[in-house]
């Protein structure tokens, strides 16, 4: 593929771009001016009725395609759009191949990925040498985790001489639309072994423990899920640290009904939650009057400081007005920005993490109910 000229807008085309996060990561693009945005999924009338109701309020221009990406024709697809990034939103990615980034190199382009599978992301290291020989970046994980979670950690413990422990959580909105992929993704390892990089092995969903949010949060109940920064953090700092992660629901009926799956999976009744992920979202949807639409996230460090010294810094993130499910989509906009201006990250393949800062994070929460602190 030629690089285009100075004049010519950044082709991207966003993969599942009329899904859960991909309409938002749509919406969050149109907003800046240089791009063309291609909408791309199975449905041509779902692509298109997602551009006609963006253009009266986009910068970019916008364009939509019918094509399956996990086809035998997606390769000559890239060539007939030329365009410069593809971002993969079509999750869940757990049990995907890398037959959609494979076909990027190929093709001269740069991918990112929107997954939080832990499998997926920490493995895609095997595209690396293609991606290398091809002069391109692929980043993996460009969501919630490990991108930001790991740009917060970053911040935490700069100069820091070693990194103990790192706890990270979230919690959405009972209010907060949710997508059956997402849905799939987190049953996918309800009552099934979680192991740690210290050894420890927890059981997704099983055990809980409270945490106290700012308002208009509040408390929340969290239990042990599975995500790439469990393998990915304790190499990247120093220590190495232990690292855990958990995620809650705001009800705590529902949230107990979620330990109760599990204790079920665990003892061998349900072999697969993920299978029941239709009707249990219904279910779920039935509770959507309750709650709230105000969502958090934190990540805390524990470790030695710069002078030695014991320290303790927590990043938290509020999320209100419904808005938390933009925030799996903030990194792969940052990307797509820092790509368009030129500034690329370093070619190859990789896990996003060190990418990104929360800086560049910042920018793209403009327009968003979002904020964080660190104290």
């Amino acid at each position: 593929m030629t690089d285009p000229s100075p004049s010519e807008p950044f082709r991207v085309i966003v993969i599942g771009g009329y899904g859960f996060f991909g309409r938002r990561l749509v919406e969050r693009l149109s907003l800046q001016s240089g791009l063309h945005v291609i909408v791309a999924g199975r449905s041509a009338q779902q692509a298109a009725a997602l551009v006609t109701g963006l253009q009266a309020t986009a910068a970019a221009a916008l364009g939509s395609v019918a094509l399956d990406a996990m086809s035998d024709d997606f390769p000559a697809w890239l060539d007939r759009l030329q365009v410069r990034v593809v971002v993969h939103a079509g999750g869940p990615f757990q049990g995907q191949d890398y037959r959609v980034a494979l076909a990027c190199t190929a093709a001269g382009v740069h991918y990112v990925d929107l997954a939080d599978g832990r499998e997926f992301v920490a493995g895609i290291a095997a595209v690396d040498v293609a991606a290398t020989a091809a002069g391109v970046c692929v980043l993996s994980g460009a969501s919630s985790v490990p991108a930001l979670s790991g740009a917060a950690v970053d911040e935490l413990t700069r100069g820091w001489r070693r990194v103990d422990a790192i706890d990270i959580g979230i919690s959405p909105g009972n209010r907060t639309e949710r997508g059956l992929s997402t849905v799939r993704a987190v049953l996918s390892y309800c009552g099934r072994p979680i192991a740690h990089a210290d050894g420890a092995t927890l059981t997704g969903w099983l055990r809980t423990r409270a945490r106290r949010y700012p308002a208009p949060v509040g408390w929340r109940l969290l239990s042990p899920c599975d995500v790439p920064d469990l393998a990915l953090l304790p190499a990247r700092h120093a220590g190495p640290p232990v690292v855990r992660f958990r995620a809650g629901l705001e009800l705590a009926a529902l949230h107990l009904g979620m330990n109760a799956m599990a204790l079920a999976g665990r003892l061998g009744l349900v072999r697969d939650w993920g299978r029941h992920a239709g009707w249990l979202k219904r279910c779920s949807d039935r509770f959507m009057d309750f709650g709230t639409a105000a969502g958090a996230m934190h990540v805390t460090a524990r470790g030695l400081d710069a002078q030695g010294r014991r320290a303790s810094r927590t990043w938290t993130l509020v999320a209100t007005h419904g808005d938390g499910p933009w925030v799996p989509t903030l990194a792969a906009a940052a990307l797509v920005r820092k790509l368009a201006a030129g500034d690329a990250p370093a070619i190859g393949a990789r896990p996003c993490v060190g990418a990104l800062t929360l800086e560049d994070f910042a920018r793209e929460t403009r327009r968003r109910h979002i904020a964080w602190s660190i104290e």
